[in-house]
């Protein structure tokens, strides 16, 4: 592991030498052209500077004083306004990172009077919690306990507190960033958690304390851990729905791994099967945002884009702090012993995040080696952003793309009854999976009551019953609707995008569709749409991914009004077998 240690040290260094200009005078960054700053920016450039110190000793940088940036990136985090607990977390996580008390922090010490002084006002000011931002509640108590200005040491009844919600809020222990309102939003937000959390401990000057709180964590952080064998692409595409995933699907899932190793949280008989999904994870990073040529992180260009939240700047800080956390962590694994690895076998799966007599909510995984294809398909909230990249769909960059920040129906049925867009995602009823006919999978659900777009049951409508099932790289998808009373339907909207990896940062084996592209049979339309002249948005801003272009976006509608009737079911019937090549193809 030390060649891989000297590698993500040297992309890190190259990383800050792209970006440390961008720190003005006053201590805030310089957004790239086209973006708009964000408010807790110069936590994030903090948090990397400390953990550059700490992977390497050295106090400059081409030319630069890491002590006279990071005192001004803490001092500019500490006077933002509004206070913001994400920035403030990373800035204190970065001080503390060049030691663990006051008398002896060399960016203390270079800190002003004034600056010191508020910077205790506000890590005294106690705050909750019930999403991810407790993970910074507990990095602040981490850094309040740990440079002394605090006797009471918060972390180990924040942790609990955060664990305890867990359990209020998932039936089978994954992390719910939402769950007020409709809740269930099981997204990328509980791996960046845990992980914060983790490196908080890791500062925290009582190692006891450390010591005690792993179990706890290991109990729920392991369960994203195995998540990895069946999410993780043949390519090295890791954690791919969401809007907030691209690099950040990949940079949690490296951390994530990274630190299961070092703390043995991976089984001995295991870790020769997780050390190769590391590696994919990496090497699918390193090649598709990495520009190797001049040394950053490109998370949007014009043939892909990012979250609205996820800026140039900030993204290449954080790729920097964490493939300095990935060096220092490198140093303290043992690789196994080399030997062939298992060969990867079709497979699906359903894995519950959480099931009440509410509502059933979880993530089906289904891979087909021979062919390539392989889907990871959301039913879990979206926590309010009306987008495509939660919905209950097929989600296989390259094969079956998907707009990010666009909410458009993409291989799920949009029914407009009244003022509301029903769409069958977000929720589910007896769910089921298991093998059917000629080795197939299949994924089943129901929803006794309709949901609209903005995750709003409606009851009193109708229901709706979903199968989806998966035999080789072929893919079936049934939707099934009753109505309770009679209704209108005002329209009816089926969408396929037709997108291609990036024509320049990708992994050459990544899937791809061929000439033949979907292959898509429309078995049975009961709303009686028909396809509309194929809309061309090769380049149109809005129609990009976390991965590459959108070129294509092929709609099956009805505009004018059906009269649905009860005691009559309406079915679509679509499947596809799509042409998939490799990439390098």
């Amino acid at each position: 592991m030390e060649s891989f240690s000297e590698q993500c040290l040297d992309m890190a260094k190259s990383i800050l030498g792209h970006n440390l200009d961008s720190i003005n005078q006053d201590g805030t960054i310089s957004s790239v052209a086209g973006e708009i700053s964000r408010s807790d920016e110069a936590g994030h450039a903090a948090l990397a500077l400390g953990e550059y110190y700490r992977a390497t000793g050295e106090t400059s940088v081409d030319g630069f004083d890491l002590i006279d940036l990071s005192a001004r990136t803490i001092t500019a985090q500490a006077f933002q306004e509004p206070i913001g607990e994400n920035g403030l977390a990373y800035a204190s996580l970065g001080l503390l990172s060049f030691g663990p008390s006051k008398e002896r922090n060399a960016v203390w010490e270079r800190l002003v009077d004034q600056t010191r002084e508020h910077l205790d006002k506000l890590l005294l000011n106690r705050s909750d919690y019930n999403n991810h931002f407790q993970a910074f509640n507990v990095a602040k108590a981490v850094a309040r306990f740990s440079l002394g200005l605090s006797k009471k040491d918060e972390t180990g009844r924040l942790i609990e507190r955060f664990i305890d919600r867990i359990q209020q809020t998932s039936s089978n222990g994954f992390f719910d960033d939402d769950p007020d309102g409709f809740g269930g939003s099981f997204s990328l937000y509980g791996v960046m958690s845990f992980i914060f959390i983790r490196q908080a401990l890791q500062l925290h000057s009582n190692q006891a304390l450390r010591d005690r709180k792993l179990p706890s964590l290991r109990t729920f952080g392991e369960k994203y851990i195995k998540l990895m064998p069946d999410m993780v692409r043949q390519d090295g595409l890791g954690w791919a729905f969401g809007t907030h995933s691209g690099a950040y699907g990949q940079m949690h899932c490296i951390s994530l791994l990274l630190q299961g190793f070092r703390d043995n949280w991976i089984p001995d008989r295991q870790e020769k099967k997780y050390f190769d999904i590391l590696r994919k994870l990496f090497y699918y990073f390193f090649v598709t945002y990495l520009d190797q040529e001049h040394g950053f992180l490109v998370v949007r260009d014009e043939e892909r884009t990012a979250a609205p939240n996820h800026t140039t700047r900030m993204a290449n800080f954080d790729a920097a702090r964490y493939l300095c956390q990935w060096s220092r962590l490198a140093k303290l694994i043992k690789p196994p012993e080399a030997s062939p690895i298992e060969s990867v076998r079709t497979a699906g799966r359903f894995v519950i995040f959480d099931k009440s007599n509410r509502k059933e909510q979880g993530l089906f995984l289904y891979r087909d080696p021979a062919s390539g294809l392989h889907v990871q398909l959301p039913l879990i909230s979206s926590a309010g952003e009306v987008s495509a990249d939660n919905q209950a769909f097929p989600h296989s960059p390259g094969v079956f793309d998907w707009p990010n920040n666009q909410y458009t129906p993409i291989m799920i049925p949009e029914l407009t009854i009244g003022d509301n867009l029903f769409v069958p995602s977000y929720y589910g009823r007896r769910c089921v999976t298991g093998l059917g006919i000629r080795n197939s999978f299949y994924f089943r659900y129901e929803q006794p009551e309709l949901i609209n777009a903005k995750e709003e049951i409606i009851p009193g409508i109708g229901s709706c019953r979903i199968n989806w099932t998966f035999a080789g790289s072929k893919v079936t998808s049934e939707f099934i609707y009753t109505v309770k009373a009679q209704v209108e339907l005002k329209k009816f909207r089926y969408c396929l995008a037709i997108g291609s990896p990036h024509s320049r940062y990708r992994v050459d084996n990544s899937p791809m569709l061929g000439q033949d592209g979907l292959r898509c049979i429309v078995q049975k339309d009961d709303f009686q749409g028909i396809w509309l002249d194929t809309e061309v948005v090769t380049t149109e801003s809005a129609y990009r991914s976390n991965y590459g272009n959108i070129h294509y976006i092929q709609t099956l509608e009805r505009d004018h009004p059906l009269i649905m009737r009860p005691g009559q079911t309406y079915r679509l019937i679509v499947s596809f077998e799509p042409d998939i090549i490799p990439a390098g193809s």
